[in-house]
């Protein structure tokens, strides 16, 4: 196991052409190079409050116009943010592998902005809202909202469509990102921590499996030992890089 950087070995290029079934996988990483912050730790605070205080049923049920205020204060952050190189690539590898997932732990909508289309969003989508009666969900785009709390056309309030803390994720999306994991050949992990659970067993499922990962980060993760390669630096760097002039033919489909 190595650590690579950029001009990429033919070697690697013939690992990429030659996959027929790719995942990836993103974290708050290649969001951050969009200028996306975290909201948790320092980034979190607003108001005196943290997000681990507001992003919960508990406090939405108790003052959902606060927990609203936050959001639509997150909103106006987020919006301003574009694609990076590493979103758009992304978009692009899923035109070219017939077999293609891309698993987000985003939830700032980024991936589908750069024309990503087959995209788990595993912890759902800031931009989307759900019917607390009748379970419906929509895009709200408005930035800043135009009635804070928001509702939905059957009069009932509107939350965000993201997993909150001590709630659980959705099984349906859990099911079909394992069906990805373990079909895949190849694993790209791209920007995530690896701690947050279940994702942080993704990778292992997928090796178990029989997958190459390739993994794309700042720093060392305890997906670094996993990993059969290791790109040191920013992915909005390293995945042009990686696909940069290569003429390849479309794989077969698995």
């Amino acid at each position: 196991m190595g650590t690579l950087s950029i001009p990429i070995p033919k070697d690697l290029k013939r690992t990429l052409s030659s996959a027929k079934c790719v995942v990836v996988i993103t974290g708050a990483g290649i969001s951050a190079e969009s200028g996306v912050p975290t909201f948790r730790g320092e980034d979190g605070l607003w108001k005196n409050y943290r997000a681990e205080e507001l992003a919960t049923p508990w406090a939405f049920k108790k003052d959902p116009a606060l927990v609203w205020q936050w959001y639509d204060w997150r909103r106006g952050i987020i919006g301003k943010a574009k694609p990076n190189p590493g979103h758009f690539t992304i978009a692009k590898m899923e035109k070219f592998y017939p077999e293609f997932t891309l698993i987000t732990q985003n939830v700032d909508g980024l991936h589908r902005k750069a024309g990503s289309e087959n995209v788990i969003e595993i912890h759902g989508n800031l931009w989307r809202v759900r019917c607390v009666e009748e379970g419906k969900t929509f895009y709200l785009n408005d930035v800043p909202l135009k009635e804070i709390p928001p509702r939905c056309s059957c009069g009932a309030l509107v939350r965000p469509d993201v997993v909150w803390f001590g709630e659980s994720l959705d099984p349906q999306l859990i099911s079909k990102a394992h069906a990805a994991l373990t079909s895949c050949d190849l694993l790209f992990v791209i920007g995530t921590s690896g701690v947050v659970q279940p994702v942080a067993s993704f990778p292992s499922l997928a090796k178990q499996s029989g997958a190459q990962i390739i993994e794309i980060n700042l720093d060392t993760t305890p997906i670094s030992a996993l990993a059969d390669i290791t790109l040191r630096g920013k992915s909005g760097e390293i995945l042009p890089a990686l696909f940069e002039n290569m003429s390849l033919e479309a794989p077969k489909k698995c």
